[in-house]
Protein backbone atom coordinates (compact mmCIF):
# COMPACT_ATOMS: atom_id res chain seq x y z
CA UNK A 1 0.00 0.00 0.00
CA UNK A 2 2.12 2.92 -1.24
CA UNK A 3 4.54 5.07 0.69
CA UNK A 4 4.04 6.75 4.04
CA UNK A 5 3.32 10.11 2.38
CA UNK A 6 0.36 8.54 0.55
CA UNK A 7 -0.95 7.15 3.84
CA UNK A 8 -0.59 10.55 5.51
CA UNK A 9 -2.61 12.01 2.64
CA UNK A 10 -5.24 9.29 3.19
CA UNK A 11 -5.45 10.24 6.88
CA UNK A 12 -6.19 13.85 5.93
CA UNK A 13 -8.79 12.74 3.39
CA UNK A 14 -10.44 10.18 5.69
CA UNK A 15 -10.68 12.66 8.56
CA UNK A 16 -11.68 15.48 6.21
CA UNK A 17 -8.93 17.73 7.56
CA UNK A 18 -6.95 20.40 5.78
CA UNK A 19 -3.17 20.53 5.98
CA UNK A 20 -3.55 23.69 8.05
CA UNK A 21 -5.82 21.93 10.57
CA UNK A 22 -3.43 18.98 10.84
CA UNK A 23 -0.44 21.29 11.23
CA UNK A 24 -2.18 23.14 14.05
CA UNK A 25 -3.03 19.92 15.91
CA UNK A 26 0.53 18.62 15.47
CA UNK A 27 2.09 22.01 16.32
CA UNK A 28 4.08 22.18 13.10
CA UNK A 29 3.86 24.51 10.09
CA UNK A 30 1.40 24.00 7.26
CA UNK A 31 4.37 24.06 4.87
CA UNK A 32 5.94 21.15 6.75
CA UNK A 33 2.74 19.10 6.36
CA UNK A 34 2.56 19.99 2.66
CA UNK A 35 6.16 18.88 2.18
CA UNK A 36 5.53 15.72 4.21
CA UNK A 37 2.60 14.69 2.01
CA UNK A 38 4.94 14.96 -0.99
CA UNK A 39 8.20 13.55 0.38
CA UNK A 40 6.91 11.31 3.17
CA UNK A 41 9.87 11.59 5.51
CA UNK A 42 8.35 12.19 8.96
CA UNK A 43 10.39 11.99 12.15
CA UNK A 44 9.57 9.22 14.62
CA UNK A 45 8.16 11.88 16.93
CA UNK A 46 5.81 13.13 14.24
CA UNK A 47 4.66 9.58 13.44
CA UNK A 48 3.92 9.12 17.17
CA UNK A 49 2.03 12.44 17.25
CA UNK A 50 -0.03 11.59 14.17
CA UNK A 51 -0.95 8.22 15.65
CA UNK A 52 -1.85 9.71 19.04
CA UNK A 53 -3.75 12.79 17.86
CA UNK A 54 -5.74 11.05 15.14
CA UNK A 55 -6.08 7.51 16.56
CA UNK A 56 -4.04 6.03 13.68
CA UNK A 57 -2.38 2.63 13.88
CA UNK A 58 1.39 3.09 13.83
CA UNK A 59 1.84 -0.21 11.95
CA UNK A 60 -0.57 0.94 9.25
CA UNK A 61 1.03 4.38 8.98
CA UNK A 62 4.56 3.00 8.68
CA UNK A 63 3.90 -0.12 6.57
CA UNK A 64 0.38 0.06 5.18
CA UNK A 65 -0.50 -3.22 6.90
CA UNK A 66 -3.56 -3.66 9.09
CA UNK A 67 -6.30 -1.15 9.79
CA UNK A 68 -5.88 2.62 9.51
CA UNK A 69 -7.45 3.34 12.88
CA UNK A 70 -6.49 1.86 16.23
CA UNK A 71 -9.16 -0.39 17.63
CA UNK A 72 -9.90 0.83 21.14
CA UNK A 73 -11.96 -0.86 23.82
CA UNK A 74 -14.94 1.10 25.12
CA UNK A 75 -12.99 1.83 28.31
CA UNK A 76 -10.04 3.17 26.29
CA UNK A 77 -12.36 5.36 24.23
CA UNK A 78 -13.95 6.84 27.34
CA UNK A 79 -10.55 7.51 28.89
CA UNK A 80 -9.17 9.01 25.69
CA UNK A 81 -12.09 11.37 25.14
CA UNK A 82 -12.27 12.31 28.82
CA UNK A 83 -8.57 13.21 28.77
CA UNK A 84 -9.06 15.26 25.60
CA UNK A 85 -12.08 17.02 27.10
CA UNK A 86 -10.31 17.79 30.36
CA UNK A 87 -7.45 19.47 28.48
CA UNK A 88 -9.96 22.03 27.19
CA UNK A 89 -9.72 24.77 29.82
CA UNK A 90 -12.65 26.73 28.36
CA UNK A 91 -15.18 23.89 28.53
CA UNK A 92 -18.13 24.03 30.90
CA UNK A 93 -18.40 20.23 30.60
CA UNK A 94 -14.73 19.82 31.56
CA UNK A 95 -15.30 22.03 34.61
CA UNK A 96 -18.34 19.95 35.61
CA UNK A 97 -16.37 16.70 35.29
CA UNK A 98 -13.47 18.09 37.33
CA UNK A 99 -15.85 19.31 40.04
CA UNK A 100 -17.66 15.97 40.11
CA UNK A 101 -14.35 14.10 40.51
CA UNK A 102 -13.20 16.48 43.25
CA UNK A 103 -16.50 16.10 45.09
CA UNK A 104 -16.44 12.30 44.72
CA UNK A 105 -12.93 12.16 46.19
CA UNK A 106 -14.18 14.04 49.27
CA UNK A 107 -16.97 11.53 50.01
CA UNK A 108 -16.65 8.89 52.68
CA UNK A 109 -16.90 5.21 51.68
CA UNK A 110 -20.58 4.91 52.62
CA UNK A 111 -21.49 7.93 50.48
CA UNK A 112 -19.46 6.55 47.54
CA UNK A 113 -21.37 3.26 47.89
CA UNK A 114 -24.73 5.06 47.81
CA UNK A 115 -23.66 7.09 44.78
CA UNK A 116 -22.54 3.90 43.03
CA UNK A 117 -25.94 2.30 43.73
CA UNK A 118 -27.69 5.38 42.31
CA UNK A 119 -25.53 5.21 39.18
CA UNK A 120 -26.32 1.50 38.70
CA UNK A 121 -30.06 2.17 39.09
CA UNK A 122 -29.80 5.07 36.64
CA UNK A 123 -28.02 2.88 34.07
CA UNK A 124 -30.61 0.12 34.48
CA UNK A 125 -33.40 2.64 33.86
CA UNK A 126 -31.62 3.92 30.75
CA UNK A 127 -31.43 0.39 29.36
CA UNK A 128 -35.14 -0.11 29.98
CA UNK A 129 -35.96 3.02 27.97
CA UNK A 130 -33.96 1.86 24.94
Amino acid sequence: MGAINERIGLVLKELNLTKTEVAKKLKVSQQYISKLVVTGKPSDRLVDDICEKFNISEEWLRTGEGEMFKQLTEQQKVMKYTAMLLKDTDSVIADAIKNFITTYEQLDDASKKVLNEIALKYMANLKKDQ
